[in-house]
């Protein structure tokens, strides 16, 4: 799956802009632990190996900027301590690597309180970056994003739920590009040009997510988009078809 100047990174849930050398990761979720924890599942803090997975692309591909599309943080209305402090770790440790874009997502309340000064923090509707529409993908984005040629989003954390010939079933993480539905799109936004919408996976494991050939997007994009006729693809750019030919 390639689209002009940005293409997924292969086997990875980020993307890459090659003209700009922007990577773009979506939901991050630092601080799921303790949600886990409340249901009984202890682990201690990723955000160690969230870090180390982020800087081993940082180092592979050397990025000028890098852009977090919502999500950074997960617990909501408050944060653990554990949270705080892990965030504030995250941001200064990327930060001396590249120029940092936050557009926050629906976890997000109050994360400008943890970021560094140097990082820059948009509107929630999201931002167009290079001609490319960005949006976490919790709420309407600004009618201005729908008059680039692609919108990517996040939110969701598509997965694909696959069935074998036993029946048993399990969920893999995948990238969905598809188009919109024109009729409903023009409803709410009359003068919008966007052919094509990318939905990003989680960057975080432990998110899980939507089986999308089972269940629809969640967030208001979902009502908008051609669910059905867009193309699934795996993490290693294994194309499965439409979603509604994948059973």
């Amino acid at each position: 799956m390639k689209t002009d100047d940005i293409q997924p990174i292969p086997n990875e849930p980020a993307l890459l802009t090659k003209k700009t050398k922007t990577i773009v990761i979506a939901d991050l979720h630092i601080g799921i632990e303790s949600e886990l924890e409340i249901r009984g599942v202890h682990i201690p803090s990723q955000t160690p190996l969230l870090l180390n997975h982020l800087l081993s692309l940082i180092k592979k591909y050397q990025p000028k900027e890098i852009l977090l599309l919502g999500d950074i943080k997960h617990n909501i209305p408050s944060m653990s301590i554990q949270e705080r402090i892990d965030v504030k770790r995250f941001f200064e440790k990327i930060t001396s690597y590249a120029k940092i874009h936050v557009i926050p997502g629906n976890h997000d309340g109050n994360i400008r309180y943890l970021l560094p000064s140097s990082v820059n923090l948009h509107p929630s509707e999201g931002c167009t970056y290079n001609t490319i529409g960005f949006t976490h993908g919790h709420r309407w984005p600004d009618e201005t994003l729908l008059k680039n040629h692609l919108l990517v989003i996040g939110h969701t954390h598509p997965t694909i739920m696959l069935t074998d010939r036993l029946g048993y079933k399990t969920f893999e993480p995948c990238w969905l590009r598809g188009t919109f539905d024109v009729k409903k799109m023009h409803e709410r936004y009359p003068d919008a040009k966007t052919k094509e919408v990318i939905v990003m996976p989680a960057f975080n494991s432990l998110c899980g997510g939507n089986a999308v050939n089972t269940e629809s997007l969640i967030g208001p994009m979902g009502k908008i988009i051609d669910i059905p006729n867009a193309l699934v693809y795996l993490l290693d750019g294994t194309c499965l078809g439409k979603v509604k030919d994948v059973k």
